[in-house]
């Protein structure tokens, strides 16, 4: 091995995982990049790959965001120089090696071959005139495996005890390529980095199938699990997953969820059961269940989820053990407090973590606080009275700004020795935390405190408007703003943006606190009805917005209201309001169609129907049963089923709701349809006389989405001409409308009379202009769709490799989502077998590469560079994303 260059970067001792960068084709040395990752980790360090890394990014954001948190750049090459993206002069290949940081140490290993691509051999010279750079033949993965471990052996003796410079900084988690799929942290991360450590290698150890942080509230499990995720998110190549599960109290909804959280919408096709194992099976993705308490009777479908995904490890937040095969326990303490019996010294306090975190916060209100040799023993009393609690240390420390440490300190003291004397059924770090609650609840002034116990009501992510309308009849009802800074002030609410719109959330355990009094008082029920009045009216008034102009913008905001919307349906069924629930529902239906929300939804309205049957109106009943039923449709199709919709629809046309009819009537039709023996003319009759209910209405997305069904039934019944017809008018509705969504369904329906009428140039031109709206709407459904018409046009022209790629990168979204079409609809297969048979072996390998694309890369091959096809992604290292949480489902189906 050649002699590294001197002055190069320190290297920290392994103990600290020095981190390798790998940089290849993908394709063509698969095999050689696993034997690389192998003798990387043999040494104990750490390999950045992409297939061990995130995909929030575009490829060259982030490889460069890899290669600055990289120490060593191991460079493997053979024959390809790799794919030039469109608009780029260069290789990802090239550019890896030109970001790579000058000083940084270079190993490069070359495969033998008398067939290097001319500009890989450019390369090539270029590395052998770089003096930074070592580099060596090989023949055989095992030669490199043996290369690698002693190479990377050497450098580290050769370097390591050169260092004289500090260690490069930890990158913030916010320049983490990870950062945007988990929650923002409030705050930065105090101590901990034992547990984090600790932790990180239990979630990057492939034997390790759930990893549970076990403690009581206010301990930092939620705050911990974030940064577990920024720091090991980069090891997973399909990114992380995170569900918030506080307020999800039915065990029902773990599974639609932490499919929505991964993507993967419910709104038809297989039983969400079927399609995430289907989804996960060959994603390599971190999934974090924060706050699994009230769920831990679904922790068994964690072990079936499991079974079906070897790649995919959870990591849950919960006070309670799940008790399931494969979960490892990490049990969270607080943190450390001086344990001297001496009074300490700052500079000895400070080594504290629950002493740094009390210096921080309280430097947050306070700019100017200081820890001093007066107030120390003060400072160190209190994180010891609060046993290292985080939050407890948090509202504590909120005080300073009118309180000194000495008399918080003393006023500590008292109101913890009564609640602990008279709970003692509650665990002792548990007791401490809601004394000090209570404590820092009465420093607030009465107004402020009702305040506080009214705002319990809301989940987390509530709004100022809400505030307002919930408060009319409350005692501080004009003077919200002042209450609510004064709560943000003392640490009791915290304040997050939401696609700018300020929102509110309330810590766990002081949100319990407060509703536990707001129930005494006897409020609870007063201030439920109020906030479920408020979302009932705000889902009236969205609901024109759901269809039209401006409908993305505000399924969007719904997205943001969706636990407060879940609280209010809870409300009204659990308070006898059954019509309440049913109204606010039915008037989002097409929000809870295109997010994906219809498992959680059904389940709804089977707990109303359950519970609230004989107390729910006509209209109620309509709507629960149709929504129930919805699902049936496409998993279960049968007489009963249409039997329902029947029901529902007369119900519909007796309570004046005419749009609610011509559903329920075409939904009959599509059902009975399915069926053997069904009467066509009848079906096609039924939704013909749905299309006339819509039209008479002017409901403009009903009438498509009609037309679009009543076109897939003529083309069932091989009537292709008039299922053309009723496409086109479908998309001429949609668009005079300004239905971005509706307009999605009808252009891929569009799209394929083109195709199978051999109007070619106008079908890839509609399913062009299909990829491009999907990817801008994040809805990976339709991205897959159009990319399977322009697949089969370019196997009719013949263009093979663009084929396969095409057909690839829409097979691996199918994968990834869990989505598939209904076999009679899937079309595109046929004109690929044209592809195949003009080179198998070139369209097989192009689906190969179509397969690792990013969706970006994906959403790239619609517009492919002119005049030739292009290559082989290979250059720009590839992988599955981690899906939008945005995603839906757009074909009629789901």
């Amino acid at each position: 091995m050649a002699q590294p260059a001197p002055g190069g970067p320190p290297i920290r001792t392994p103990d600290q995982l020095l981190r390798v960068f790998v940089s290849s084709t993908l394709g063509e040395l698969a095999t050689e990049r696993r034997a690389a990752r192998a003798a990387i980790e043999r040494l104990r360090l750490a390999p950045v790959m992409f297939e061990l890394g995130a995909r929030p990014h575009p490829p060259r954001k982030l490889y460069r965001s890899y290669l600055e948190q990289s120490d060593v750049f191991v460079g493997i090459y053979w024959e390809r120089y790799g794919w030039i993206a469109p608009g780029e002069e260069i290789s990802g290949l090239e550019d890896e090696y030109r970001l790579a940081d000058p000083q940084m140490p270079k190993l490069i290993y070359l495969k033998a071959s008398d067939a290097r691509e001319e500009r890989l051999a450019e390369l090539i010279k270029r590395i052998q005139r770089d003096d930074t750079a070592s580099y060596v033949t090989f023949s055989t993965e095992d030669e490199l495996r043996e290369h690698l471990v002693r190479d990377l052996a050497t450098l580290l003796a050769e370097r390591f005890q050169a260092v004289s410079e500090p260690a490069p900084a930890v990158v913030a988690p916010e320049d983490s390529p990870v950062f945007e799929q988990v929650p923002p942290p409030y705050t930065p991360i105090v101590g901990r980095a034992t547990e984090i450590d600790d932790l990180v290698a239990m979630v990057a150890d492939r034997h390790a199938r759930v990893v549970s942080i076990v403690g009581p509230g206010g301990i930092g499990k939620s705050r911990l699990a974030i940064e577990v995720a920024l720091r090991a998110g980069p090891r997973f190549a399909d990114g992380v997953a995170f569900v918030p599960l506080e307020n999800v109290v039915d065990p029902k909804l773990l599974l639609p969820s932490l499919a929505k959280a991964l993507g993967i919408g419910e709104s038809g096709e297989a039983p969400i059961e079927e399609r995430l194992p289907i989804a996960l099976g060959q994603r390599r993705v971190l999934i974090v269940l924060d706050n699994f308490e009230q769920l831990v009777d679904a922790a068994p479908a964690l072990v079936r989820l499991y079974a079906a995904a070897p790649d995919a490890t959870f990591l849950v937040t919960s006070r309670a053990v799940l008790r399931i095969r494969g979960e490892r326990v990490y049990e969270l303490g607080g943190l450390a407090t001086p344990r001297s019996e001496r009074e300490p010294t700052v500079p000895e306090a400070l080594h504290s973590e629950a002493v740094q975190l009390f210096v921080e916060r309280a430097r947050a209100v306070q700019s100017g606080f200081k820890l001093t040799s007066a107030n120390v023993a003060a400072v160190v009393g209190i994180c010891q009275q609060l046993e290292g609690s985080p939050l407890a240390i948090e509202l504590a420390a909120a005080r300073v700004r009118a309180l000194t440490p000495q008399s918080i300190l003393q006023r500590l003291d008292r109101p913890l020795e009564l609640l602990a004397s008279a709970a003692r059924d509650v665990p002792e770090r548990q007791r401490t935390l809601q004394a000090t609650i209570e404590w820092s609840c009465n420093l607030l002034s009465a107004e402020q405190r009702d305040l506080l116990t009214d705002l319990s009501v809301f989940a987390p992510g509530f709004t100022y408007e809400a505030v307002e309308a919930v408060g009319t009849e409350r005692p501080w009802a004009g003077r919200e703003l002042e209450g609510l800074a004064a709560l943000v002030d003392n640490s009791l609410l915290r304040q997050q943006s939401q696609s700018d719109m300020p929102a509110f959330a309330m810590p766990a355990p002081v949100r319990q606190f407060a509703e536990q009094r707001l129930d005494e008082l006897g409020e609870l029920e007063a201030l439920r009805t109020a906030h479920a009045g408020y979302y009932t009216a705000l889902a009236a008034r969205l609901r024109p917005q759901l269809s039209g102009a401006g409908q993305v913008e505000t399924a969007a905001r719904l997205e943001l209201e969706l636990p407060n919307l879940r609280n209010a349906v809870h409300y009204s069924i659990e308070s006898g309001r059954p019509d309440d629930a049913a109204d606010l529902t039915w008037s989002l239906l097409v929000f809870w169609w295109f997010g994906g929300h219809f498992g959680q939804v059904r389940v709804w309205m089977e707990e109303l129907l359950a519970s609230q049957r004989a107390a729910a109106g006509e209209h109620t009943q309509a709507v629960a049963n149709f929504l129930v039923s919805w699902i049936d449709m496409w998993h279960n199709p049968s007489a009963e089923v249409a039997a329902v919709f029947d029901e529902a629809g007369r119900q519909f046309a007796d309570t004046g709701d005419i749009s609610g009819e011509a559903l329920a009537t075409a939904c009959a039709s599509f059902t009975r349809i399915s069926l053997p023996g069904a009467d066509a003319d009848a079906c096609l009759a039924g939704i013909t006389h749905a299309v006339e209910l819509f039209e008479g209405v002017d409901d403009a997305w009903g009438a498509a989405l009609a037309l679009v069904g009543l076109g897939r039934v003529q083309s069932v019944l091989g009537e292709e001409g008039r299922a053309a017809d009723a496409y086109l008018r479908a998309g001429q509705v949609a668009r005079e409308h300004s239905d971005m969504l509706a307009t999605l369904i009808t252009d891929h329906h569009i799209g394929r009379v083109q195709l199978f009428a051999g109007r070619l140039d106008e079908a890839e031109a509609t399913f062009r202009a299909s990829v491009e709206l999907s990817g801008s709407l994040s809805m990976e459904g339709g991205v897959a769709d159009g990319l399977e018409g322009l697949s089969a046009i370019s196997a009719t022209r013949g263009q093979v490799e663009l084929a396969g790629l095409q057909s690839g990168a829409a097979a691996a979204l199918r994968q990834r989502l869990g989505l598939y079409e209904v076999p009679a609809f899937v079309f595109h297969e046929r004109y690929l077998d044209a592809a195949r048979h003009l080179d198998a072996a070139a369209f097989a390998a192009a689906q190969a590469r179509g397969r690792e694309l990013t969706t970006s890369e994906a959403i790239a091959l619609a517009t492919p560079p002119e005049p030739a096809a292009p290559g082989g992604p290979e250059g720009e290292p590839t992988s599955a994303p981690a899906v939008a949480a945005a995603g839906a489902d757009v074909a009629l189906a789901s």
